[in-house]
């Protein structure tokens, strides 16, 4: 791991060891991950819309994001978003777990909670915030850690986005078969996207799962390029976050 990410893993379970991700009343929207999966398999370009405060390379994205969720939920729902995607991690994103039923009931979209999962107890809380889908990345787990919170995730209706960083990522992920695995173009030790790292392992990509291209999609012709690899969904955050116009933009990214 990253120094970066050893940090956020350290933080992250200092909250569980505090007890902070304790069983909740369930939200009024409850979990359903065959919908998450469904809606990525749609023909069509996929998107899944971002609802991210801030990131450890780019800093604040999307200032007073608290007063803003609805909004951005409404702007993705409006712009025929496929899912939507909420960074609930609080320390270093700026994140809070509260957004994600937010963003649920006002859009009717399924949502990924997307945070650090490193124990089972934030899978039942992922569950009692009505989430659809929760992050597994590769690069924040043991094999077993993987195959347990995988396992996990099935059993609770969970689908699980399997992230990877590199081809021994991809090999890892085989063990889990992942419905949907995610290729994320972030380098984890320096944070900095080249979407050139998407194109270049998707030949690494076993088929079955969905693919995702998570971070550095900006642009239409980014999704033109992309699906010539054989993506069919793509995360966008920071360029609808920044948008003076994200309805009008997903759908130009949709077009």
């Amino acid at each position: 791991m990253s120094d970066i990410l050893q940090k956020i893993v350290a933080d992250k379970r200092a909250r569980l060891a505090r007890g902070e991700y304790a069983r909740r009343k369930p939200a009024d929207r409850p979990t359903d991950g065959a919908a998450f999966v469904a809606s990525l398999k749609e023909p069509g370009t996929r998107i899944v819309g971002e609802i991210k405060a801030k990131s450890p390379s780019a800093g604040e994205i999307l200032p007073g994001a608290d007063g803003k969720i609805e909004s951005y939920a409404l702007y993705y729902r409006r712009g025929r978003a496929a899912a939507i995607s909420v960074v609930t991690e609080e320390d270093h994103f700026g994140g809070r777990p509260e957004w994600l039923p937010r963003a649920k009931s006002i859009s009717g979209l399924p949502v990924l909670m997307k945070d650090f999962f490193v124990d089972e107890r934030q899978l039942d809380f992922a569950v009692d915030l009505g989430a659809d889908a929760v992050l597994l990345i590769l690069r924040a787990l043991t094999d077993a850690e993987l195959a347990a919170l995988a396992r996990g995730a099935r059993e609770r209706g969970l689908a699980a986005v399997v992230e990877a960083h590199d081809a021994s990522d991809i090999a890892r992920a085989a063990a889990v078969s992942p419905e949907i695995l995610g290729v994320n173009a972030r380098d984890l030790a320096t944070f900095k996207t080249d979407i050139g790292v998407l194109e270049t392992l998707a030949g690494a990509i076993p088929e079955g799962p969905v693919r995702l291209a998570e971070s550095g999609v900006r642009t239409r012709e980014d999704i033109e390029r992309l699906s010539k690899s054989g993506y069919r969904a793509f995360l966008v955050g920071e360029a609808l976050l920044r948008s003076e116009d994200p309805e009008g933009d997903l759908r130009a990214l949709r077009a």
